[in-house]
């Protein structure tokens, strides 16, 4: 049955979030977000590495982050995003275009392969390991290369995700909209951009989900400038025509993006019960920290190790890319 093969993994990472949820008690400043996911590190990489678990914590790090994504759009409303404007919007493009450029040209600098740098800027610039996910039969990268970037867009999300909001902080004070910025605009996954945010606190966390959507919306456009873009070098390097499947199956707006936006849109609309806004909240945090519990798991730091100091520096290079372009773009563009 396919529920009794989700459910070893599945269990693991609400075992794991459960804890993450006691502990967080002891290490507030820490929260259980980030637990989780250290927790999952390190279990997935000793004694929690059985093959029976991939399914559930697969269905985990998905599904329930998506889930939880869209509940947050019950605790937002459309004057919220209104706060962001038109600058917030031309920064989240400007941001997302320097990432694409930036993982490109220095993974060509690198030496790696098209297949690799496509992977790599799609996953930063867009929304980790989803945004792979849908680029990868795009343009028809093997299971090793969409495995090996999918290992280090997480695990330089986590770094980032660590650091950033104690960076946030430092140079942007209590600006709650400049933090969610540099976060939501910075981090990989949806996951990492709601722990990283939860460090500082939950206005930050609704700032930059919103710019995190707005960088999911983008999905699409990647997805169908990057077939191009592959179907261009194979018809370059065979001389034939080369027919990229995939292009119009399955890259529109996300099913939770959609109900994020509906929910926001019903919430700005209607006034909601109190209890709707709580009810949703809450079910969303659980539903979150299960997902990095789940991320944590499924992280191979061996893989990562294995790729050598080549990939560690695309990683650290791409990483540093996002962070002083946000850092520099947000000064110019929002900062007053």
């Amino acid at each position: 049955m396919k529920v009794k093969g989700i459910l070893p993994g599945l269990g693991v990472s609400i075992v794991i979030a459960v804890i993450s949820q006691g502990l967080a008690r002891l290490v507030p400043a820490l929260g259980a977000a980030t637990i989780a996911i250290l927790l999952g590190i390190v279990g997935g990489n000793t004694f929690l590495k059985q093959p029976q678990l991939g399914r559930g914590t697969k269905f985990s790090e998905s599904k329930l982050l998506e889930y939880s994504v869209m509940l947050l759009g019950a605790t937002m409303t459309v004057q919220t995003i209104g706060k962001i404007g038109g600058w917030g919007v031309a920064f989240i493009l400007c941001q997302m275009t320097i990432t694409i450029v930036g993982a490109l040209w220095l993974g060509k600098r690198l030496g790696f392969s098209q297949s690799i740098r496509l992977l790599m800027a799609g996953g930063n610039a867009v929304c980790g390991s989803s945004a792979i996910a849908s680029i990868a039969p795009v343009i028809e990268a093997d299971e090793d290369d969409k495995g090996t970037v999918i290992t280090l867009v997480n695990l330089m999300g986590t770094v980032l995700m660590l650091t950033l909001p104690i960076l946030g902080t430092a140079i942007f004070g209590t600006s709650v909209i400049l933090k969610g910025a540099l976060i939501g605009g910075t981090l990989q996954s949806v996951g990492q951009v709601v722990a990283a945010a939860s460090m500082v606190n939950q206005t930050t966390v609704q700032f930059a989900t919103i710019f995190k959507i707005m960088r999911i919306m983008m999905l699409v456009v990647v997805v169908l400038i990057f077939g191009r873009m592959h179907k261009r070098a194979i018809e370059n390097e065979l001389a034939e025509d080369a027919v990229v499947s995939g292009n119009g199956n399955g890259h529109w707006l996300p099913w939770y993006v959609a109900g994020f936006l509906i929910l926001c849109a019903i919430n700005s609309l209607v006034t909601l019960p109190a209890f709707v806004g709580v009810t949703a909240h809450t079910i969303s945090s659980w539903f979150e920290i299960i997902a990095l519990a789940a991320i944590g798991l499924r992280l191979n730091l061996i893989n990562f190790l294995k790729a050598g100091k080549r990939l560690a520096l695309y990683g650290l290079g791409v990483g540093t890319i996002q962070v002083v372009s946000a850092l520099i773009l947000i000064t110019a563009l929002l900062r007053h």
